[in-house]
């Protein structure tokens, strides 16, 4: 059962995705909300910055610049979850730290970690627009997350495509979507890729005992190819998925997959939240 969802905000199309789509958790589950923003210190003011010869006030003015725009930007996004959330209560949370620590810590205390796939929390976007951050949460076995791309909607009907392979970090994510269950009532369908349906089909049927065993409704879509990435970006569109479940950096004996540039394609190019756990 989720009780606990933290979501980080900044002005990044992905967070206020990932905002909204956390409002609609809590109102959907009565899990607790929290909303962070980042105001990260260390960034914004670096006492062990090397600076030139005579360049110290132009450090100081230049730091004072940046802690005034993220604390603008901070009020500006706590001022915007208000008007979103409405009558949803909330809790607040200001992080002092550098995004991945912060949110590390903030996150223990939680079930759930909710973050915009695009959210820079104050740093620099990148190239592929997935932030740093998640990269760095996953590595360190922060909570689970839920990585909302820019412009999501969490719909309000159809299933959830759940991808495995029979990994351990597979099994690991599907039991703990089980046991967070965080929309009650929906489908999985659970994918697997192979070279056919009925090699692929035995792996489906795993994935959805694990489901099923925890009193989830699970229901085997094996898939043919070797693409696991369009495999299962297809097989959202297919049957109008809401939701993503996979684990990181996993691999099997037959299909090499959610592993490395895997993980990163579907993390950048899924349309719709994705919950992953390494």
């Amino acid at each position: 059962m989720l009780r606990s969802i933290l979501v980080a905000l900044d002005d990044t199309p992905g967070a206020q995705a990932a905002r909204d789509t956390a409002i609609a958790l809590a109102r959907a589950t009565g899990a607790a909300l929290t909303v962070a923003v980042v105001l990260d210190r260390p960034h914004t003011g670096d006492e062990y910055e090397a600076v030139p010869l005579g360049g110290q006030a132009f450090k100081e003015r230049r730091d004072a610049k940046l802690a005034e725009q993220a604390e603008r930007d901070a009020e500006q996004a706590l001022a915007d979850c208000a008007v979103a959330a409405g009558d949803l209560r909330y809790a607040t949370l200001r992080l002092e730290d550098a995004p991945e620590p912060a949110l590390r810590q903030a996150g223990a205390a939680h079930d759930l970690v909710v973050i915009g796939r695009d959210s820079t929390l104050g740093r620099e976007q990148t190239e592929d627009g997935v932030a740093p951050v998640i990269e760095a949460l996953l590595r360190d076995g922060a909570r689970p997350l839920l990585v909302v791309p820019p412009g999501a909607v969490l719909a309000a009907e159809g299933p959830v495509v759940a991808a495995y392979d029979g990994s351990a970090p597979a099994r690991e994510s599907f039991q703990l979507f089980a046991l967070l269950d965080p929309l009650p009532g929906v489908e999985v369908r659970v994918v697997t890729v192979d070279a056919t349906r009925d090699s692929a089909l035995p792996l489906a049927e795993q994935g959805c005992a694990i489901l099923r065993a925890r009193g989830l409704a699970a229901t085997p879509l094996p898939w043919t190819g070797r693409d696991v990435t369009h495999a299962v970006l297809e097989a959202l569109e297919g049957v109008k998925g809401r939701m993503l479940v996979m684990g990181a950096f996993g691999g099997s004996s037959l299909v090499r997959m959610l592993v490395g540039a895997t993980t990163d394609a579907l993390l950048r190019d899924a349309p719709v939240p994705v919950f992953i756990d390494r």
